[in-house]
Parts: C-alpha cells; structure tokens; sequence
C-alpha cells in the first residue's frame, strides 16, 4: 500500500523561482531565505517520494477566470510548464502519475467532493516553485511525479479553511489505499500573509503568520475554524492562500512531527515560508536506495 514520508508547505512566490532561476542564491536580499530552506532539502533529498501531490492554485495562466473550479485534480501523463508572460520557466516538464490521479479522484468523489477533472493542465509558478523549494538542481527531470490538486483562492467564494482539511483528511485516506508499494509526499502551497493591491498593498501579519506556522502542526483544528473573511482581513486578500496548506495537513494525519521551518520577510512584498513535517514512514525510508 501506498505511504506518505513527509508533508511540506511552502510559499509559492513567483519571484523566488526568478532568484533561483538566476541563481540569486548568495545575493544579500535573498540568501536568508536560500540559507532556511537548506537544512529541509537535505532532509528530503535523503527521502524521495515516488510522487508528490501538490496543492496549489493556478493563478489564471491555465484556466481563466470565466472558469475556476472550488477543487480540481490533474490526471495527465505530463504537465508543460506555461508561458507567464516572460517565456517559460527553463525547469523540466512535470511528469504525471495518471494511475494514482485516477484511484485519488475516484475516491475523493466517492466521499463527496465532487473533483473537476482535468485532463490536459498547464502548471505555473504555484506548483513549480514549491518543487524547486524542494529540489533546486533537477537537471533534465524532476525525481518524482506529480499529482497537482488545485484549489480556488482567487475568486469569492473560496472553500472554508474547514472544507480543505475535510478534503486533506480525504485525500490522506484515498493515498494510503492505493494498492502499490509507493512513498508519497504531499504539497500544501501558498501565503503567507500578503496583499498585492489596494490600500492594503505590502499587509504582512507576522503575529498571524507565526501563530498559523506552530497552529499547522499542533492544532490544525484551530486554524479550519477561521473565516475566509478573517482570513482576508488579517492575512490580506492573498493570505487566504494558507488554507491550501490545511489540506497537506490533513492529509498527514495525527501523528507528525516538525523536521524543519523558516519564515523570511520580504520575499517580493509577501512573507514566505517553509515547515517540513515527517510521518512514521519517513525514518529510514528511500525508495531509491
């Protein structure tokens, strides 16, 4: 049966795929943020997952706004990288795992959420940022497949912070039913807090932020109880990004515990972060060994 080896929730901010892109590493502006991500890179890179799952939010480079579903999954063999306006990132396209998207919508419908499928799916800087979070050098092929789950954080009204940790917890279940021997990790990407435009532009909450990055592991319950309303005011309109994590944190289950976090101010005019969550079938665990 299937396994889930660790859980990692991470910023997705597009300029910090441009920094790496350009190899920004050593830059004073961005290698405090580099310098906290290594210690949870090396962690994984010792603990690779057959297929990550990664929960994110296209941000109207492959579906438009004429169209956002509340949850969508990916069950293509391959996923091209989209042209956001500056060509292509130059990373690898993202390999699918259409028999585990298969078995995970099957079974997310069947405990009542009902999926948008699709079928053809071009990824943007939410799902490949956070795989060059965990993996900076993939060189021709990321190391592992991908399943993308999308979630609407753009357009009201976005699910409840409640629903996406029901969705987690059902999500959790359908991998751990998957009849083949394979590691999975799982994605929660987004936030944190940070307001792109209006008279809010520039919000961070690090108060919030930092009581949600302790909450996520230690009392998710807590975090599904707030309002996409609250949410916005406290988290700016793009904060409410956070609930996404919420479904990698149900995933996860009970019993977890913290490999990892760091939190760096600014990343672009957001606040970024990382935690990194190991499960019981991460200790000692490499599929590739």
């Amino acid at each position: 049966m299937a396994e889930i080896i660790w859980g990692l929730a991470t910023s997705h901010v597009p300029s910090i795929g441009a920094a790496m892109d350009g190899r920004l590493n050593e830059d004073e502006l961005w290698k405090p943020l580099f310098d906290g991500y290594a210690p949870a890179r090396e962690w994984m890179a010792e603990r690779t997952p057959d297929v990550a799952i990664v929960v994110y939010n296209d941000h109207a480079n492959a579906l438009g706004l004429e169209m956002i579903p509340t949850f969508s999954i990916g069950t293509a063999a391959n996923y091209p990288i989209v042209d956001e306006g500056f060509g292509p990132r130059k990373v690898p396209n993202v390999v699918g795992a259409p028999d585990l998207s298969e078995h995970l919508l099957v079974n997310l419908v069947d405990e009542g959420f009902d999926m948008t499928v699709l079928q053809e799916l071009e990824v943007d800087h939410g799902l490949t940022v956070p795989l060059s979070v965990y993996c900076p050098e993939p060189g021709d092929a990321w190391p592992c497949t991908v399943v993308p789950i999308l979630v609407n954080v753009l357009q009201y009204p976005q699910p409840t912070a409640r629903r996406c940790l029901q969705l987690g917890e059902a999500l959790g279940r359908a991998i751990r039913s998957f009849p083949k021997d394979i590691k999975v990790a799982v994605f929660g990407t987004g936030g944190m807090s940070h307001q792109l435009s209006g008279e809010r532009a520039g919000l961070i909450n690090e108060e919030f932020d930092r009581n949600f990055l302790e909450k996520i592991e230690t009392d998710p319950q807590s975090l599904a109880e707030i309002s996409r309303a609250d949410y916005i005011k406290k988290a700016g309109s793009e904060g409410i990004e956070m609930i996404m994590w919420l479904v990698m944190r149900g995933a996860l289950g009970s019993d977890i515990h913290r490999i990892h976090e760091t939190y760096h101010v600014p990343a672009s005019n957001t606040a970024a972060a990382m935690a990194l969550f190991a499960t019981p079938s991460s200790e000692g665990s490499n599929p590739h060994e």
